[in-house]
């Protein structure tokens, strides 16, 4: 049974369900994610969009069936992350591609469409029943040299993919944070209009 245990902020405006119920879990349960789901949620990440079309995200993916190549990408996270992250079904790192194939120019949006691609995969998940937990904290050199990632590719972030556990009866630090109420900032304090810092009135 999957874990649905995150109380999730009543949103200011009626959402969609799968984004109101995703949230980030620390606490995962060690078992594999199903090939099938995996594909498909790489699959909707590769439907995303993206400037020029030009899909510059390139994922590394190791699952944790394959115990080899799943130590090696976990040994590519800061070490905090490993510590929970280790229990995940798949582990992704998400790479840049910095220039547009057409003209060889820098494309400054990149790691904008990689955020769009795994906000895709996210939302997959959740309707799935998977939950996705994004990671800034990654070694970058040690990506770059474990996996031979060549200039104009730069390692963005890792995704931490599988099924949450449930943290009742547990009091550790991973629990507590697992069982927090969900917060976000109010419209008035990113949602402008006419100047910066004017408040839309939304």
């Amino acid at each position: 049974m999957t874990a649905d245990i995150n109380p999730s902020k009543t949103a200011d405006a009626p959402i969609h369900d799968l984004l109101s119920k995703r949230y980030s879990p620390y606490l995962f349960e060690a078992k594999a994610v199903e090939s099938e789901k995996l594909a498909t949620c790489l699959d909707a990440a590769r439907w995303a969009a993206s400037s020029f079309n030009e899909q510059p995200w390139r994922f590394i993916v190791a699952t944790r069936d394959d115990s080899a190549a799943f130590a090696t990408l976990l040994d590519c996270l800061v070490e905090a992350n490993q510590s929970w992250a280790k229990n995940a079904g798949v582990l992704i790192l998400t790479v840049a591609k910095l220039t547009f194939t057409r003209n060889n120019t820098p494309n400054r949006v990149a790691e904008h469409d990689i955020g769009m691609a795994s906000a895709n995969l996210v939302v997959q998940a959740t309707a799935l029943g998977l939950h996705a937990h994004q990671m800034a904290g990654i070694d970058m050199s040690k990506c770059r040299h474990t996996y031979g990632i060549p200039e104009g590719y730069d390692p963005v972030t890792a995704i931490a993919l599988g099924y949450a556990a449930d943290p009742a009866g547990r009091d550790d630090d991973m629990a507590k944070r697992d069982q927090g109420a969900r917060q976000r900032k109010p419209f008035d304090e990113w949602v402008f209009a006419g100047k910066w810092e004017q408040s839309a009135g939304i």
